[in-house]
């Protein structure tokens, strides 16, 4: 299928599915500072874009210096998706990072949860099957990130205005969504690795 810049961005907004990653962003953006919250999710969001960036551009070349298949890349990318996952679900009322009283750095807001393995892959394939638009494919990048941003910027907000009972069982709902999707991820690494594309 032949993306267009629309279709590209479109199909990055749905991997990278900010509004689903909202009951993440409030329970890891807790633990932080009220002032410093808006310029750590300023921070995390543009090392995420910078990484999928370097992923689109370096991303196939890195992989082949490193003899690693987008198999086991996928795999990898499941595993670490459902410890967040089971995080999620079996975390207090608190949140499932409530724990940990560190300000996030890099994991687990940009990497894995905007700069996963499934993003990478996605900007991957993006790229290798149009390098001749890759113009097109920064901008869709760009834009996704961007309202990537705003709804962490905005996730204090939001769980105010939809109260934390509602956010906790989003987050419990979205915990059992992203089981499935890693599960999902594993499986189809392995029939991959096991069965050949």
């Amino acid at each position: 299928m032949d993306h267009t810049f629309l279709s590209a961005l479109i199909l990055l907004l749905l991997v990278l599915d900010p509004l689903g990653s909202l009951p993440v962003f409030i329970s890891v953006l807790r633990r932080v500072e009220p002032s410093r919250r808006a310029r750590v999710a300023l921070r995390e969001t543009a090392i995420a874009f910078l990484v999928l960036l370097a992923f689109m551009f370096g991303g196939k070349h890195f992989l082949e210096v490193m003899r690693l298949s987008e198999r086991s890349l996928e795999v990898a990318g499941g595993v670490i998706l459902l410890v967040i996952a089971m995080r999620m679900i079996f975390a207090s009322s608190q949140g499932a990072y409530a724990g940990d009283t560190r300000e996030p750095f890099i994991f687990p807001l940009a990497v894995p949860l905007l700069a996963g393995p499934s993003a990478m892959a996605t900007v991957l394939l993006l790229a290798s099957r149009a390098p001749d638009r890759m113009p097109d494919w920064i901008g869709a990048l760009t834009v996704a990130m961007a309202v990537c941003g705003i709804v962490m910027l905005a996730s204090e907000r939001l769980r105010r205005l939809l109260g934390d009972s509602v956010v906790t069982a989003m987050e419990k709902l979205m915990g059992l969504v992203l089981t499935a999707i890693a599960i999902e991820m594993i499986l189809a690494g392995l029939k991959r690795y096991f069965f050949g594309d």
